[in-house]
């Protein structure tokens, strides 16, 4: 990994997934962003200029939010973030720092044609490197995703805390392909005389036709390792903690679980049914997942297996072989699992292309808290509130 020290920032280009160091002094001004892009010190959203003419914004995470867990997935060159209302007492856009106010003008102008994109300021996006100050860049992104429109990529989301309901925004960037923003660029922006032929030509392209070019990083690996399928946090550790006490008695009450889970997943599912644990086939579920919409859809068979494991616990080749065997011709699978799936498993699954998902300890917590359940507590609620009169 590239390391760009303090006192090269001020004039490196952006180079994704280098590290740009702040300062060791041990207060608020080894932030290295003020150096870096000549915005302000500290906080989730920065930006240059002003409200109604942004000229740039930065979009900086820390990863330790559990509750609004903002997330890049390397392999589609898509950002999800979070906005800045996060406790209750504030109207949606009522934030310190203007954060969501921000998100609103930016999408609302992505959506107004060229006219609308010239007025979208570059988004640089960092997040904590995990040593002092120190920050990652993620990449340049645009507001949006491909084949999705604003009312998809901005939505406002309830949620409680403390018995009280508000609102912030999920939103939804594309990481361009650009493999490094100029130095000159930049230096043009925060002079106030920028350039668009200093831009990179994936951001001039998608300002003046509107295409979006994303960074795309498929896997060199296609299994997971099994720290990849386990939670890293307390808060998500809890989590599946939680749903593994609530069934421990009768792992096959799981069944309905998972059938809820895979539900979150995949909104398009038209139906789904636990199989009676005598008669299930060696299928825990089986169900119908629709791709398409309106007249053109089609429909797909899927089965499910439920392994209701601790997290030290892991799916072995045999229980994998049993819904293989099971899958016919055109269907898919999906694994869910409180564990995690063994690495010979999951290899053999990758390099035959079984069409199998795997849903593993990791990816539950993730989408509870998506979904929102951020908390062991509000999950376990929800375990009574859905599951308990099948126990």
């Amino acid at each position: 990994m590239r390391v760009f020290t303090v006192d090269e920032i001020a004039s490196s280009d952006l180079i994704v997934d280098a590290t740009y160091q702040g300062g060791r002094r041990g207060g608020a001004g080894d932030d290295p962003l003020p150096s870096l892009i000549g915005v302000s010190t500290g906080g989730g959203f920065r930006y240059r200029g002003r409200l109604d003419r942004l000229e740039l914004v930065a979009l900086t995470s820390n990863k330790r939010d559990p509750d609004w867990p903002d997330a890049l997935d390397r392999e589609t060159g898509i950002y999800t973030y979070y906005g800045d209302n996060k406790t209750p007492g504030r109207e949606l856009h009522d934030t310190p720092r203007f954060g969501n106010e921000i998100l609103q003008r930016v999408f609302a102008n992505a959506e107004r044609g060229r006219a609308g994109r010239e007025c979208v300021p570059p988004i640089l996006v960092f997040s904590s490197a995990g040593f002092r100050r120190d920050v990652t860049f993620l990449g340049l992104a645009v507001p949006g995703t491909v084949g999705q429109s604003g009312m998809e990529d901005l939505v406002a989301l309830w949620r409680t805390r403390d018995d009280r309901r508000f609102q912030n925004y999920r939103a939804r960037f594309t990481i361009l392909r650009v493999a490094s923003v100029p130095r000159r660029w930049l230096a043009g922006i925060i002079a106030g005389s920028g350039s668009d032929a200093d831009a990179p030509p994936e951001w001039r392209t998608w300002v003046e036709t509107g295409r979006i070019t994303p960074l795309l990083a498929p896997r060199t690996i296609q299994h997971r390792r099994r720290q990849e399928q386990v939670p890293s946090t307390a808060a998500h550790i809890e989590i599946v903690g939680a749903i593994h006490r609530f069934f421990a008695d009768d792992p096959h009450g799981f069944e309905s679980c998972a059938a809820e889970l895979v539900r979150m997943m995949l909104p398009d599912v038209t139906s789904l049914d636990v199989t009676r644990r005598s008669r299930d086939g060696g299928r825990d579920g089986v169900g119908q997942y629709r791709i398409g919409s309106g007249d053109s859809a089609i429909l797909v068979d899927f089965a499910i297996e439920a392994k209701c494991y601790a997290l030290n616990h892991a799916v072995g080749v045999r229980d994998m072989s049993r819904l293989i065997s099971r899958l016919r011709h055109r269907q898919f699978g999906v694994l869910v699992t409180t564990g995690y799936v063994d690495q010979q498993a999951y290899k053999e699954i990758k390099d035959d292309q079984h069409p199998i998902l795997v849903l593993a300890a990791v990816d539950i917590a993730a989408l509870l808290v998506r979904t929102g359940y951020p908390t062991a507590g509000e999950v376990d609620a929800w375990l009574k509130r859905s599951f308990a009169a099948t126990l």
